[in-house]
C-alpha cells in the first residue's frame, strides 16, 4: 500500500465526542472447510506481491468477477443488517465467515499477511483494517464493514459505511459526503482515462466540505490477485496510466473530519487516526466497459 504526506485540515479543537478506541480481545480465527477454493495465500499467510500488471479480463473472467463481485455485496448487506448497538465485531465477523463459507467461497482477509479475521470492522477514527473483537458496538458510533470474497478464483472488494443508532450529524455527514466522492470518481472511469481523475474528483469534493483525504492507503487492481497495479490514489497527483477496456480495480477513498496522519496499533494493522478524527470509507470494484464502468460489487449487478 502506497505512504503519503500532508495535514489535511488540522484542527485543535474536539473533533467529536465519542471515546478513545481501544483494542478489545481477539478470539481465534474462523475454520475454512478443506472443500472451500483458497488463495495462494491462505496457509502460510503471507504478503503476496502485488502484480505489476493490470488485471484485464475475457468474458469468463468477467463473468466471475460478477459473481464475485456480487456475493460479496450480498454478504455487506447481510452484515449491515446485524449493526446495533450491543453487538460486537467479532459477532459480525463470524456470521460474515459462515455466510462466505455458506456459498462455497473464502474470506479473502482471513490469514493474507497473517490478518487473524474474516473481514475488516473500521470503528470512528480507525482509518481501516481493523480487527474484529468483543468490543460492543455503542450508541452513535459509525462503522466501516470491509468484506473481500474468493470465488471460483477471484477476488469481490466492497465496503461501506453503517450508523449504530442515531449518530450526530457531523458524522452521517463525513459518511454521506464520502459516499458521494466514491460514486462521482466512479461516473469519470472509462476507457483512455487517466488514473488520476479519480483522485483529482475525490479531493475536489473533499476540499469543498473541508475534510482530508487519506494518502497512506489506496485502490487496486482486484481480480485472480487481492491487489495489483493499478494504485489508485484518492487525492490530487500525476499518476500516468490510463483505464483499460475490461480491467478490474477498487475505489476506496477514506475521507477524515481533521489531519490525514496516521498511527498504527502494535497489531500492525488497526490504522486510525492521529488527532482522532472520524473516518468514512466507501468502496466498490468497477469493469471498466466500452461505456464507461460497471460496478459490480452491487446485490442487483
Amino acid at each position: 500500500m502506497a505512504k503519503g504526506f500532508g495535514l489535511g485540515f488540522a484542527t485543535t479543537k474536539p473533533l467529536h465526542n465519542r471515546p478513545p478506541l481501544k483494542p478489545g480481545k481477539v478470539s481465534p480465527k474462523s475454520p475454512v472447510p478443506a472443500n472451500i477454493r483458497k488463495p495462494p495465500y491462505a496457509d502460510k499467510g503471507n504478503f503476496p506481491p502485488w502484480a505489476d500488471r493490470s488485471q484485464v479480463h475475457n468474458e469468463e473472467g468477467k463473468r466471475k468477477m460478477r459473481a464475485s463481485g456480487r456475493l460479496a455485496a450480498r454478504v455487506l448487506e447481510y452484515a449491515g443488517s446485524l449493526v446495533r448497538p450491543g453487538i460486537t465485531t467479532d459477532e459480525i465477523d463470524k456470521a460474515v465467515h459462515a455466510m462466505i463459507i455458506e456459498n462455497g467461497a473464502y474470506p479473502s482477509p482471513l490469514n493474507y499477511g497473517k490478518f487473524p479475521k474474516s473481514v475488516c470492522t473500521s470503528v470512528n477514527e480507525c482509518v481501516c483494517h481493523g480487527i474484529p473483537d468483543d468490543r460492543a458496538l455503542e450508541e452513535g458510533d459509525i462503522l466501516n464493514i470491509d468484506v473481500t470474497v474468493y470465488l471460483d478464483g477471484h477476488h469481490g472488494d466492497t465496503s461501506r459505511m453503517f450508523y449504530v443508532g442515531e449518530v450526530d450529524p457531523a458524522a452521517k455527514k463525513l459518511c454521506e459526503v464520502t459516499q458521494e466522492a466514491l460514486l462521482e470518481a466512479i461516473k469519470k472511469c472509462a476507457p483512455g482515462v487517466p488514473y488520476n481523475v479519480i483522485g483529482k474528483t475525490i479531493q475536489n469534493i473533499a476540499d469543498k466540505h473541508k475534510y482530508g483525504v487519506i494518502r497512506d492507503y489506496v485502490g487496486h487492481g482486484v481480480g485472480a490477485s487481492f491487489h495489483s497495479h493499478p494504485t489508485i490514489f484518492h487525492y490530487k497527483n500525476t499518476q500516468p496510466g490510463v483505464m483499460q477496456l475490461g480491467e478490474t480495480f477498487t475505489i476506496e477513498p477514506m475521507i477524515v473530519q481533521g489531519g490525514i496522519k496516521c498511527d498504527t496499533w502494535r497489531d500492525n494493522w488497526t490504522v486510525v487516526t492521529k488527532d482522532r478524527g472520524l473516518c468514512a470509507q466507501y468502496e466498490h470494484t468497477i469493469l471498466i466497459t466500452e461505456t464507461g464502468a460497471d460496478i459490480l460489487t452491487r446485490v442487483d449487478a
